[in-house]
This record gives C-alpha cells, structure tokens and sequence, in this order.
C-alpha cells in the first residue's frame, strides 16, 4: 500500500509495553494527528514511522518500501523528524541552522547551492523566521526556535513531515501560522503526521486523528468519529465540550472526570 503505514507494532521500553499491537496509516495529501494522554506511546510511534526506532514485532512501509530495508541516505531525503523541544548544542546563525536541513538532498561535503539558499529562504518565509536570519539560535525565544526547526525541516522538502508537539510552545497567531502550513504542505502530495495536545486545532486542521492511550490505538478515523465525548472521556479522563458554529467545529476539554485512580 502507498503511503506511511505500520501493522502490528511492537515496542517495549524498560521492560514495559509502549506500543501493543499498533496498526497506522497515512496517506499522501494527508495531515495525520496523533492526540492521547501523556505516556501514552505518541513520540514512540513517531520514531518508529521515521525509522529512527526499530520496534520489537511488527512493520512499518513507506509506499510499500519496509523502512528496515531502505538506505539511511535515502529515508533521511524522504523523513523528516522534529521532535519536541529539539536542543540546538551549537550557537549557529539561524539561516546557516536552517540551510542544514538541505544536507540530505545536498550530501555532508557538497557546499550549498543556488537552490539551497532558495530553498533554505522559501522554508523561513513560510515560517516567519526570515527576520531572524542574523541571529543565533542561542538568542531566540521557546517559540521561535521552534519556528525555526520546523524551517529546517521543511527546507529538504521531505515527502514525510513528522512533528512531534510542533506547536506547543508557540502563540496562538503562529499556532494558526504553523497548522495552515502543515496543511498546505500535506496538499502537494506529502504526508504530515503530528502529535498535538490541542483538541481544536486537532479537529480544525487534521484530516484524520489517531487516539492512542496505553500504548494502542483506541480509535482512528476524522476527527469527528474520534473526537466524542465517549472516546476522549475514556482516554484522558476528561469531559468535552463540542461547539458548532458557523466557523465550523470546536472540540475543548471542560472538566475532568472523576475516575478513582488520580495520581499527584
């Protein structure tokens, strides 16, 4: 099947089951949310779509491909991976930052090209770091080195975006920024898989939702077949409350729910 899919994966971590049995599938054209509790195995299944974890049972394709048999150089043209709060160890200018992201399509040893710097220009655009070109890394806020990664990854032009809680640390203005270009750059025939905590924009901008929680997919479908109040109480143990309007559907969490086993 074409697209990214894993069936029946398997991971254990310090001797507990983090993924159980996990089936997934998302299509070209496609933004993919992965919403559930903290622990829940999230950041776990992003690493091992992007092949950057080998799971324990199970297989994960990328049109049809088994990423154990595709060539590092080759997954790394076509993944990219932005994990949460991604650490910047040297004091890099932001553009040079960004133009590192072209390594895959340009190779360790080539220098930059005309379409690099293009490329590494078009990718700040987008993310509204142009401005921060001059900068270090090290100078920026939370918020906009985050923009800046996600710069990075998108200025290799990968067929597979993977972000693991890519809006977390932003303001609502780039959160909207952020999610619009996820789903523009879904629409050019690429795939986009997320992890958000934000059950709004989960349900505004993603095609289809993953709810995980306890290491298994609790249910996958459009967000409005996942988004219930059943599957999200059952989940997070929370209430929700779900608006329509003429701007279309909101999703928000309202109380939690009382299920006898809090923890502090």
């Amino acid at each position: 099947m074409n697209g990214l899919v894993a069936r029946d994966v398997a991971v254990s971590l310090g001797g507990r089951e983090a993924l159980r049995g996990v089936a997934f599938t998302a299509g070209h054209g496609r933004v993919v949310g992965l919403i559930g509790p903290n622990g829940a195995g999230k950041t776990t299944l992003l690493r091992v779509l992007g092949g950057l974890m080998a799971p324990d049972r199970g297989v994960v394709t990328l049109g049809g491909i088994e990423m154990a048999a595709m060539p590092r150089a080759t997954r790394a043209k076509r993944i990219s991976y932005l994990p949460a709060d991604a650490p910047v160890h040297w004091p890099l200018r932001v553009d040079r930052l960004v133009m590192l992201g072209r390594i895959p399509c340009a190779g360790l040893w080539r220098g930059s090209s005309d379409a690099d710097a293009r490329m590494t220009e078009a990718a700040m655009s987008r993310t509204d770091v142009l401005h921060l070109a001059d900068r270090t890394v090290s100078s920026l806020s939370s918020g906009e080195r985050t923009r800046v990664l996600i710069a990075r990854a998108l200025a290799g032009d990968p067929e597979v975006l993977l972000a693991d809680e890519p809006v977390a640390s932003l303001d609502p203005y780039h959160q909207l920024r952020v999610m619009e270009l996820f789903r523009d750059f879904a629409a050019g025939d690429r795939i986009v898989v997320s992890v958000l905590h934000d059950l709004t924009l989960a349900a505004r901008f993603c095609d289809d939702l993953v709810l995980v929680a306890e290491g298994r997919v609790v249910r996958d479908g459009h967000p409005e077949e996942v988004l219930t109040s059943g599957a999200v109480g059952g989940a997070y143990g929370v209430e929700t409350v779900t608006v329509s309007t003429a701007a279309g559907t909101f999703v928000a969490p309202w109380r939690r729910l009382d299920t006898g086993n809090e923890t502090p």
